[in-house]
């Protein structure tokens, strides 16, 4: 799996930090791009362009989206991707599986797009649940999230429907073919 880059780790701990310091004039410009594409809210550039000026176009768009998402659910943790996330929120109180089932089916089968959207809906609903999310990985996760394996949407998947979900339902954590790869 492709681990985050400094940067984004450094990005994120730039994000935690205003979090931390309540920063709220930070914050609020970034949740001003939230729904909007990504690097076209003005009010996002001062916290936003030291981060992405060296960028290029498609890798500081995933960022300006990940930072106006991150203004939406400051929980950062350092484990796991999306599919964790939604894992999490499964496990909490009066969370109806079906529903969570079909949103993460959606999540996994949306175009770049329409990702934001998507998105959004997800770190919404962490955050309700008080549940965190690993900003870095998302980041890096985003960058690949159009490679024709779709090996970011099965990572997710696993995380979601593999490890832990087996085993409380009593089947086999790896089939017989998994354990001879």
């Amino acid at each position: 799996m492709p681990k985050p880059s400094d940067h984004a780790v450094k990005f994120v701990k730039y994000l935690v930090s205003l979090a931390e310091r309540e920063s709220r004039g930070a914050l609020a410009a970034l949740r001003r791009g939230v729904g909007k594409p990504p690097g076209t809210t003005p009010e996002t550039f001062p916290v936003m362009v030291p981060w992405t000026a060296e960028m290029n176009r498609t890798a500081a768009d995933t960022y300006f989206l990940v930072g106006s998402l991150f203004a939406l659910n400051q929980s950062n943790c350092a484990d796991g991707n999306m599919g964790t996330t939604f894992a999490q929120i499964r496990g909490t109180e009066g969370e109806a599986g079906d529903s969570l089932e079909k949103r993460f089916v959606a999540l996994l089968n949306a175009h770049s797009e329409d990702l934001s959207n998507h998105l959004r809906h997800a770190v919404t609903l962490a955050g309700s649940k008080e549940v965190s999310v690993n900003w870095a990985q998302l980041i890096t996760d985003l960058r690949h999230w159009d490679h024709p394996d779709r090996f970011i949407q099965r990572r997710w998947a696993d995380q979601f429907w593999g490890r832990g979900s087996e085993a409380e339902e009593g089947q086999p954590a790896q089939t017989a073919d998994a354990q001879d790869e």
